[in-house]
């Protein structure tokens, strides 16, 4: 037994434990409810490293196997990678391939130029990563441009799907899961009306992703959860002429499919990649930047204000804390409209799954039973200095909007 193998045993660490002195941790990537990812180098290179406290899952630790037996059973191209687990006595570390190219909708903004043709590939890539998840009887559960990822800055970088942390690996490809999971916006209605789900989840989320790819603005835009459930049990689809005039009939076509509010007459993934628009030949030439980046400005502003409660969730799981494992608040996330370096970073908003508590509550509440610090000055002016920015992107967004819509406009008249 090595020196180090008895000081784990004599401090009662697991004997996994030892595999920490591989890693040199850096930056914090994101927050939840159950811990936080940080930044880490190791002797193969950078990786993401998410840190779960043992006793935010107490009592629930089997979503944790769940979400390690997934990963290590995963080897595809745009699927992040599983590199390592260990733990120690109070906390679960899981180690993955780090995505460094930023989100979807923040990287697509970098392109001087992006059509629905372009659309229709990234969407193919999703799907493939996808299929290959349902081929294996896993669920994802929670699809969103934000667990969409880019490996690298290259241009030619391979688009990867992340945050596995609650998925479902299926007895059978007939079980029924019936827990609450998903994010808001982009879950089933059969998710948020309780019905039970399975794989057909991620073909709705995928609608709603490709509808906002193609126009700027989601298909289901209620602000609250009630209202949103009601209008996605409506079950309709609206292109409104004005943004969707010079997309193809066989994009419009494609999402109506995968938003069907019954899951039995959504296609399969295997089936949706069979779909022609997925080929790319029927698709247009248009290019969708100028909605793209109006959705960005409005989402960054949203998120803007989303890091002064992950600020506090962080100072709140530091609180719960005996070493340096979870830093102080002031190290914070890469800022809204910055490439987004995290694999695994964010974690469900509407997922009650074992009575787990919202991000939301842990962020405005308190936590362990200790009462929340506030943020310093400054991160406070440092998040403030985002939101006002967002806002003044969003604004030149719309000043340029309008003044495109008004030549177009005085071209028809003349």
């Amino acid at each position: 037994m090595s020196f180090a193998n008895m000081l784990n045993k004599l401090s009662g660490q697991p004997e996994s434990y030892e595999k920490k002195s591989l890693y040199r941790f850096g930056r914090t990537l994101g927050a939840g409810t159950y811990g936080i990812v940080r930044e880490a180098d190791c002797t193969s290179g950078k990786v993401a490293v998410k840190i779960i406290l043992k006793r935010n899952v107490r009592g629930n630790e089997r979503m944790v196997y769940d979400e390690l037996e997934v990963l290590q059973k995963m080897n595809h191209p745009h699927i992040v990678h599983f590199v390592d687990w260990f733990e120690s006595k109070d906390k679960f570390y899981i180690v993955t391939q780090l995505a460094t190219g930023g989100e979807l909708f923040d990287r697509i903004c970098e392109y001087g130029k992006f059509t629905e043709k372009d659309a229709s590939q990234t969407i193919r890539q999703v799907f493939e990563a996808v299929n290959y998840l349902h081929q294996r009887n896993i669920v994802h559960r929670d699809l969103k441009p934000e667990n969409l990822l880019y490996l690298t800055p290259d241009l030619d970088s391979q688009l990867v799907l992340a945050d596995f942390g609650i998925a479902k690996m299926l007895d059978n490809p007939a079980e029924v899961l019936t827990s609450m999971a998903g994010s808001f916006g982009y879950a089933a209605p059969e998710v948020m009306l309780k019905q039970g789900h399975g794989k057909a989840v991620d073909v709705w989320s995928l609608g709603v992703i490709t509808y906002t790819l193609l126009c700027g603005y989601s298909p289901f835009r209620s602000e609250n959860l009630t209202d949103l459930i009601e209008e996605c049990r409506s079950g309709r689809v609206i292109f409104h002429e004005r943004y969707w005039r010079d997309v193809s009939k066989d994009a419009k076509d494609f999402i109506l499919s995968l938003l069907q509010v019954n899951p039995s007459q959504r296609p399969t993934s295997e089936e949706a990649l069979k779909h022609p628009w997925l080929k790319g030949e029927s698709a247009s030439d248009r290019d969708l930047l100028p909605e793209i980046r109006a959705y960005i400005a409005k989402s960054r502003l949203k998120r803007g204000i989303e890091i002064i409660k992950l600020a506090n969730r962080i100072e709140a799981l530091k609180m719960q804390e005996e070493d340096d494992d979870i830093p102080s608040a002031v190290d914070m996330p890469s800022p809204p409209g910055t490439a987004n370096p995290a694999s695994l970073t964010s974690f469900p908003v509407l997922s009650t799954e074992n009575g787990n508590v919202p991000p939301a509550a842990l962020a405005e509440g308190e936590a362990g039973g200790t009462k929340k610090r506030s943020l310093s000055k400054i991160a406070r002016g440092a998040i403030f200095r985002e939101v006002v920015l967002a806002k003044v992107r969003e604004m030149k967004e719309n000043e340029e909007r309008e003044k495109v819509e008004r030549q177009a406009r005085e071209r028809t008249q003349s």
